[in-house]
């Protein structure tokens, strides 16, 4: 397989994004190819000593600021839309931007095109806890028609089966209360076609406060509610670790603790940190699109090549086309 990124795309492109390129050739021995301007990458890698990428040259750049719609289609030979056409219908290779997500959405729905029967694509962030847990709709869409919860659940359950060994993965609705007459008109209804589809797991509402004990494997709720999910989580996390590292740093005995615990705590840090999984994949466009955050550096684009790689050899892509 071929993994192709947009190197121009992201708070630290294009530096950063070649250096988690090479990185990902070098220990994962992944095959990647970079697009974006020719002279400038070439001359990153020539002094990262890699001469086994290949680079797709572009001359058009999409930046946060512009109206993604407009942008994309404009702007044919940007790095993004290069990428995006790159895989459609492939379910072999994968294409990964941390560009805006609203352009990476419109180019993959213009470019990548829809898995045929899905309504609606959603971004997918991966948790990775005892087990992986996947949470959708993570911001593509805000507003929802109740049978979008359906497909999500769909999805989302392909997506854990293939990168994980659970062939059938409990699905939960993010609510406000686990009973099952507590949410919106949109969230009571939803519920209703989740629990009658006997092709998914349903095990009823949960609350965002029980997301992470891993009583559902796949989390699925409207984008508003999702991104809101996602942001307050990584801002609880962060607001924690600076606690620790606070209380750790505070007198010379808690700086011994610290010393003793470091591994342990850098390695729960792993299973929440967004750097660690990389990259989040639109699910529901016709081939692989993974969505990489913004200030991706070199270690979160590695991540983000090896997620690729797992949702390919896990063929994710052919099994929601099959679920659907």
């Amino acid at each position: 397989m071929t993994v192709f990124i947009d190197a121009m795309g992201g708070d630290n492109a294009p530096f950063e994004i070649i250096r988690g390129a090479v990185s990902a050739v070098r220990e994962l021995g992944a095959k990647i190819t970079l697009i974006g301007e020719e002279k400038l990458i070439g001359e990153e890698l020539k002094k990262q000593g890699e001469q086994g990428i290949d680079i797709i040259p572009s001359t058009q750049t999409i930046d946060m600021h512009e109206d993604p719609v407009m942008a994309v289609r404009k702007k044919k030979d940007s790095s993004m839309v290069i990428g995006a056409g790159l895989v459609k219908g492939s379910f072999s290779d994968a294409f990964i931007s941390a560009g805006s997500t609203g352009a990476l959405l419109a180019t993959a729905l213009l470019y990548t095109g829809r898995i045929k029967g899905i309504q609606r694509p959603a971004i997918c962030t991966m948790f990775h806890l005892d087990k992986p847990i996947a949470v959708l709709d993570n911001g593509a869409n805000a507003d929802c028609k109740p049978e979008y919860f359906v497909q999500f659940a769909k999805m989302g359950s392909a997506y854990i089966s293939g990168v994980s060994d659970n062939p059938r993965p409990k699905v939960g609705l993010l609510n406000i209360g686990a009973e099952e007459s507590k949410g919106s008109a949109l969230y009571k209804e939803a519920h209703e076609l989740l629990k009658n589809d006997d092709s998914i797991d349903f095990i009823g509402n949960v609350e965002a406060s029980a997301v992470f004990s891993g009583i559902a494997d796949v989390i699925v709720c409207d984008g508003f509610a999702g991104n809101i999910f996602l942001k307050a989580s990584e801002g609880a996390f962060k607001l924690m670790m600076n606690m620790l590292k606070d209380s750790f740093y505070a007198n010379p005995l808690t700086k011994l603790g610290a010393l003793l615990v470091k591994k342990q705590i850098y390695a729960k840090k792993d299973m929440v940190d967004p750097k660690t999984y990389g990259g989040s994949p639109f699910l529901g466009v016709n081939g692989t699109v993974l969505k990489a955050h913004g200030n991706s550096d070199a270690l979160a684009v590695k991540n983000a090549v090896k997620q690729a790689i797992t949702i390919t050899e896990g063929k994710v892509l052919e099994k929601i086309t099959q679920f659907i």
